[in-house]
């Protein structure tokens, strides 16, 4: 225990956090003064524990002192340092002060003072209880305009690549992650191939596909796509190796109502369970992906990538399965519609050049594009224009935990020239970031970031005609509890109507999303960017949890699952698409795959990805809220969330394929991995 007053009797003790990032700890003097509510202010109190190397980096660390005041509610502290020492500079999470009551009693709950900020030397800071206020009633308000003016020159805004979502210009520090060491993918990857006894792969092709097998030893577990037992897993009629709707991509899905391929009815006729196509698009039973797209990509050293276009079949087992593939846009001769019923290893392989498109989409825009990057952009805009101390940023924080570094550090790795995603995927990353590119230019808040308005614009709402949709059914339940809290928390805060538009800084942020010159641009902002419904603010905070939660869990968890057995989910494929319906044979299924150490480098990678890195949704590692209006709706959040777990645990029970990635105890708060 510290005692800064030596011979008086403490009359409170003082708890300080030290928050648990890279460079958090000081050797600097610290001191600090109190405010009860009447304004009375105790005298300049040291806090120094002799005998004790004090706040260090994640460390709590307790004062009893004596600070003088009369009895009275606590109502704001100053905390300062000065810049002696080695290493100064310091971050406090939270500063904590019990009064006490008599001898030998203190108040047993205190006052929380949440902080999360760097304490500059010489700077005195002043933090109100709670900490959580709108800027037009902050009582200091000249301290409040200078901390985001520091924060605008941290948090700078660049485009990293043509017509992509602008990113932080470099990480600050505060960002970093503490223990750097588990995020090196690099250094993991050797690891886990050498525990698994992989890491002798060699560059040759594979000779059969049950060679497969060989590859599930210890941490590689088996995907849980299906027991794979080599070629009976590619023999399986004509479905895809799991229900098209629990997959990676559940977000390309469309109903169709106007056919634009050369698929004529009498093609899939077989495949319709007794209705004529024109029938079975009356009952929405026919859906169609289009990743046209891909069309003006160029990949790297001009690999080919399929654009292609794919019908779906909603049949009478509830399994959405594939019945016509057109590889390329344009009807030719030497661009057939494939169907299930060509030979076996045909068909086989035009699932397989599609699914390498898919892929490429996939990591391109359903993951980078539509969850790192939208959620950095949003979060740099939010560093920018919202205080820490207000109550939307509080909210919002959680879920930027850890996401500005994962982008600068693992992301910037995977697709760095001659990185991952140049290695291993058909596009290179090149082509990646220009689908990202093409992509973002049509991407909207209030569609694709809107799960009701994604799922309607798709069709894709009508549980009738496509019963078996596991991501909509199980989203839709998460998303209901997280736009209730939202609403929760900012009805609270916004409890008239002059208290939105008084807020400057929420106009300012909402602008900031929509401006397309020196804002984000993003297009589709409710209420256009300015907050004059509070129904808008509630619908732009829920979406930005919901990429941030649920999107990316949807996009990211089932990749180890998807890609570790190639013939299922190729990112890269060897030749050329087939041209004609000509029978393939079994060692030309194997001659298109990735050679056996690309293999090794897809599996580790995809392991490494669809790693859990941080707490299950409403389970914060940091806890930014301590205002009743946010942590009592919090409560409520983390109620509702074991309740929908216990209901998505029932449906897996009685699903044909469990989909386990968006159950909320899996679901983690930010994207970290």
């Amino acid at each position: 225990m510290g005692n800064s007053c030596s011979g008086l009797a403490p009359d409170c003790e003082i708890l300080v956090k030290t928050g648990d990032v890279k460079g958090a700890g000081t050797d600097a003097n610290v001191y600090c003064a109190l405010f009860n509510e009447d304004k009375t202010r105790s005298r300049d109190l040291n806090l120094d524990c002799k005998w004790k190397n004090d706040f260090e980096k994640g460390s709590v660390d307790r004062f009893k002192v004596h600070c003088g005041l009369p009895a009275g509610p606590l109502h704001k502290i100053e905390i300062w340092r000065d810049d002696s020492g080695i290493g100064d500079d310091w971050y406090v999470e939270w500063i904590k002060v019990k009064k006490f009551q008599g001898p030998d009693q203190e108040d047993e709950e205190g006052v929380i003072f949440p902080c999360n900020r760097w304490v500059k030397a010489e700077r005195k800071l002043i933090l109100t209880k709670y900490d959580c206020v709108l800027p037009q009633f902050d009582e200091h308000p000249e301290q409040r305009k200078e901390e985001l003016e520091d924060k605008r020159g941290v948090y700078r805004l660049s485009r990293k690549a043509p017509g992509i979502p602008k990113q932080v210009e470099s990480c600050p520090r505060d960002e970093h992650f503490s223990n750097d060491y588990k995020w090196n993918i690099q250094q993991t990857k050797y690891t886990l191939a050498v525990k698994c006894k992989l890491a002798k792969l060699t560059s040759d092709p594979w000779e059969t596909l049950d060679d497969f097998g060989n590859l599930y030893k210890g941490s590689l577990n088996k995907p849980y796509v299906g027991c794979l037992s080599g070629l009976l897993q590619l023999e399986r009629g004509h479905k895809f190796w799991a229900p098209e709707t629990a997959r990676l991509q559940p977000y390309s899905y469309q109903t169709l109502h106007r056919n634009p391929s050369k698929v004529t009815p009498e093609m899939v006729k077989p495949f319709l369970d007794g209705l004529t196509l024109e029938e079975a698009m009356e009952k929405k039973k026919i859906y169609i992906v289009n990743l046209k797209r891909l069309s003006d990509v160029m990949c790297r050293f001009n690999r080919v990538i399929c654009k292609p276009m794919a019908l779906f079949f909603s049949n009478e087992r509830n399994e959405l399965v594939p019945i016509a593939i057109q590889l390329f846009q344009k009807s030719a001769d030497d661009n057939p519609v494939f169907l299930p019923s060509d030979p076996k290893y045909t068909w086989m392989m035009a699932k397989m050049y599609y699914n390498n498109a898919d892929a490429a989409f996939h990591q391109s825009c359903t993951h980078l594009g539509f969850t790192h990057l939208v959620a950095e952009t949003i979060c740099v805009g939010t560093h920018r224009q919202l205080s820490p101390s207000h109550p939307v940023f509080r909210l919002l924080a959680p879920h930027f935990l850890y996401l500005l570094a994962i982008n600068s550090l693992a992301l910037a790795k995977l697709v760095a020239p001659n990185g991952w995603i140049d290695n291993t995927m058909t596009t290179g990353a090149g082509g990646l970031m220009e689908l990202v590119s093409h992509s973002w230019q049509i991407w909207r808040m209030d569609t694709d970031g809107w799960l009701p308005g994604d799922l309607a614009a798709r069709g894709v709402d009508d549980t009738e005609a496509l019963p078996n949709y596991p991501y909509r059914d199980d989203a839709l339940l998460i998303f209901e509890v997280i736009h209730d809290y939202v609403r929760e928390v900012l009805e609270a805060f916004y409890d008239t109507p002059e208290k939105l538009t008084g807020d400057w800084e929420i106009q300012n942020w909402g602008h900031m999303l929509a401006d397309p010159e020196d804002g984000l641009g993003i297009k589709g902002v409710f209420g256009g960017g300015e907050f004059t419904d509070l129904e808008d603010l509630i619908k732009v905070v829920t979406s930005i949890i919901f990429i941030s939660s649920v999107g990316h869990s949807a996009a990211n968890f089932a990749q180890y699952d998807e890609y570790a057995f190639p013939p299922n989910y190729p990112a890269f494929l060897r030749g050329k698409p087939p041209t004609s319906k000509e029978p393939l044979t079994e060692q030309e299924i194997i001659n298109a795959l990735p050679v056996k150490d690309m293999t090794l480098d897809i599996i580790i990678v995809t392991k490494i990805l669809s790693d859990r890195g941080t707490n299950a949704l409403g389970d914060f590692e940091v806890q930014y809220m301590y205002d009743p209006r946010g942590t009592k709706p919090c409560e409520k959040l983390r109620k509702r969330l074991l309740e929908v777990s216990d209901q998505i645990a029932e449906r897996n029970k009685s699903r044909p394929f469990p989909y386990p990635y968006l159950d909320p105890k899996e679901v983690p708060n930010a994207i970290s991995i």
